[in-house]
């Protein structure tokens, strides 16, 4: 396994994500960016964040704990999703193309878990 965080697919997955959920936050008015979307994009950012800190960690019980953090806030994400949707901030199929890449982050994620500690 590299020493480099951006060798790693699901840091890349996550970090790709948040950035596409930023630049569609950024369309929002003033208030949605105000309320949904600051929690919508810290919620996304911090998925790749918490990987990022976990990796850095070098300690592979850390390093899970932090990937459980990040887990956490793909579930925080895909609830701030659904309520943009539900306010009309975006549509059905910007809806089901987030919730896809989220979900394979998701599994991703739980692989990437399973295999941390683990000698190749």
């Amino acid at each position: 396994m590299s020493n480099r965080i951006e060798d790693l697919e699901i840091y890349n997955l996550a970090e790709s994500f948040s950035n596409e959920v930023w630049k569609i936050v950024l369309t929002w008015d003033y208030f949605a960016k105000d309320t949904i979307g600051k929690q919508l994009v810290r919620a996304a950012d911090s998925i790749g964040a918490n990987i990022a800190e976990g990796f850095g960690r070098y300690h592979f019980k850390e390093n899970k704990n932090f990937c459980y953090f990040s887990r956490g806030s793909i579930i925080e994400t895909k609830t701030w999703i659904k309520k943009s949707r539900d306010r009309n901030l975006i549509n059905d199929a910007v809806y089901e193309s987030l919730i896809k890449k989220l979900e394979t982050i998701h599994l991703k994620l739980n692989i990437y878990i399973k295999n941390i500690g683990k000698v190749e």
